[in-house]
């Protein structure tokens, strides 16, 4: 069981609303809308998907990491994390 199982259904719901924005993106393109129109949407792209990782990553701290540091007071479960955020955060 992942971290995010609780809030499954509300992080696919985001992403089908994201994986919308982005059709509608293609369809902007392909009517060769105004090109500020286009770039207001890849930022609100941009910030949606910001979001759902955000979540993510806040149920990976308070359940994944947590539970591992409990188990294993390891220094590697804090490599870990500090590779993941920096992955996330390029």
């Amino acid at each position: 069981m992942n971290s995010y199982s609780n809030e499954k259904d509300a992080l696919l719901k985001r992403l089908k609303r994201i994986e919308g924005q982005v059709k509608g993106i293609q369809k902007m393109i392909e009517e060769d809308r105004y090109c500020n129109d286009i770039l207001v949407q890849i930022a609100a792209i941009r910030s949606a998907i910001n979001k759902v990782g955000g979540l993510i990553l806040e149920s990976h701290l308070k359940g994944c990491i947590k539970t591992s540091l409990s188990n294993n007071p390891d220094e590697e479960v804090i490599d870990e994390l500090i590779n993941t955020m920096v992955k996330f955060i390029k």
